[in-house]
Formats: C-alpha cells, structure tokens, sequence
C-alpha cells in the first residue's frame, strides 16, 4: 500500500541517493553534485527553497518528488514546477509515481495553483507514455534553454 507523506530531515540520504539513481537512469552518472548538506538546507533550512514528498511501501522509501514554486504572469497565480519525480525501478508499476503525481495536483487544485509541469528527456518514452496516459500534454511550441558554466558567468558579467 502506499503512502505519499511530505519528506522529512531523516529521508534525505534517501533522497540523495535517489537522486543518484535517477543521475544514473538519466545518463548521467557523474553530474550529481548535490550532498546531504545542501539538500537538508534546501528542504528544511531557515528558508526553504523546494519541498518533497516521498511514497513508501511497508515502511521504505520507493520513490520521491521534488518541486518548487513557479509563477503565472499570464493567471497570476503559482503554479507547481515538478524537477524529479523517481520510484526505484522494482517498485515501479505499484501505483507509487501516480499517487505522488496525484498527490502534486491535489495541492494545486487545493492552493488555487495554475498548473503542475515538468520536463522530460525525449529518449524516455516510458515515462512520455506514463505521463501521457494520465491526461499529461507535452508543450512541443516551447523550447527549454539553460545557461550554466561559462556562459552563465558571462552573462552574469554583463
């Protein structure tokens, strides 16, 4: 049976290493820089930045979303940015990623939020079709731009 609860300070090495196993799954083994430190700080410091909520099965972790607060110039209003949503490849299939998906919006639809979104890698075609099944629509007219490393120093040193 799971249970979506909101993330406590003893979940976050368990989060962490989700996080990893999720860098893995994503091709990206070496990228996380993310250390317990910072995500305790980020989660539960003096001024939070994200929130996360974990789904458990007979007590363990399976998986976890993380998210935090964007905003709609256009609704006026916030809306929630999911930036991962991971459950442990054995566990998947046990209803745990819908229930925190659903979770997500139930808080939205509660808080009077615009909209839950996110990003998915276009090589990931299980989580395209698990999304999609949900009545998710990609937002193809857009395209996601980052600026990090160099460039963000450059642009910053404008």
């Amino acid at each position: 049976m799971t249970t979506i609860r909101e993330a406590r300070p003893a979940d976050v090495p368990v989060i962490l290493q989700l996080i990893h196993d999720l860098a893995l799954y994503e091709r990206e083994p070496d990228a996380v820089r993310n250390t317990a430190g910072s995500l305790d700080a980020a989660l539960f410091g003096d001024r939070p930045t994200i929130y996360a909520h974990v789904a458990e099965d007979r007590g363990e972790v399976q998986g976890f979303a993380l998210w935090f607060l964007n905003y709609s110039t256009w609704e006026g209003v916030n809306g929630i940015y999911l930036e991962d949503l991971y459950v442990r490849p054995e566990a998947r299939g046990a209803g745990h990623g819908k229930a925190l998906l659903a979770n997500l919006a139930r808080i939205a639809t509660e808080r009077g939020y615009a909209r839950v979104e996110w990003s998915v890698l276009n090589w990931n075609e299980p989580s395209i079709r698990f999304y999609e099944n949900l009545g998710a629509a990609a937002q193809s007219e857009w395209s996601t731009f980052r600026l990090t490393g160099d460039a963000l120093a450059d642009v910053a040193a404008l």
